[in-house]
């Protein structure tokens, strides 16, 4: 059987934060699954960074289907999760099935990447207690709500938790999840 990944997302998630490493861990050989509220036609956005801008601005997205609802999710029949970031998480850590997958991650040390505003479903899921971390750095004051150590860097590794700031750092967040994954998970 393959080994299998779960990204958990939503609509307004940031297109790229779930696309990129969708298809990067299909690219490897690990079977790629995104669960969402409902199975349904999610639509992404896209945050860019404007001159002028005091914050990033948003734009609409690619539209993907989820495979499967949270409720339906089984986190032992999966070897790793992603958390992509945008606006989705500001809704989706409100969730209490969201936090049971990212609970059961966290309890049974599994990998878990995190990028740009996702770490805010592992802090509801109590996923970030004494773990560094990076995120959006306008989430800092949150992170360390949730009882992290905050990193303004490209990418942060914490044991098995591999945490990024936005989009622009996906290469070296997906180099050192696969690191992380590939430890844990191997492909035959």
């Amino acid at each position: 059987m393959a080994v299998q990944i779960l990204i958990v997302t939503g609509d307004a998630a940031e297109s790229l934060e779930v696309l990129y490493p969708y298809q990067r861990l299909r690219e490897e050989g690990y079977e790629v699954h995104i669960a969402a509220p409902t199975a349904k036609k999610l639509r992404f956005v896209v945050h860019d960074f404007e001159d002028g801008f005091d914050t990033y601005t948003e734009k609409p997205g690619y539209t993907w289907p989820a495979d499967l609802a949270f409720a339906e999710v089984d986190p032992d029949r999966y070897a790793a999760l992603v958390i992509p970031g945008g606006r989705a998480p500001e809704y989706l850590r409100n969730d209490p099935e969201v936090r049971r997958i990212v609970a059961a991650f966290t309890e049974a040390d599994k990998p878990i990447a995190q990028i740009c505003h996702g770490p805010l479903i592992t802090a509801a899921g109590g996923g970030l207690t004494d773990r560094r971390v990076t995120a959006y750095p306008a989430l800092e004051v949150d992170m360390k709500a949730a009882g992290a150590a905050f990193e303004d860097a490209e990418t942060v590794v914490d044991g098995t938790l591999v945490s990024a700031r936005a989009w622009p750092d996906h290469s070296r967040w997906m180099r050192e999840f696969l690191t992380v994954l590939r430890g844990k998970a191997p492909l035959a």
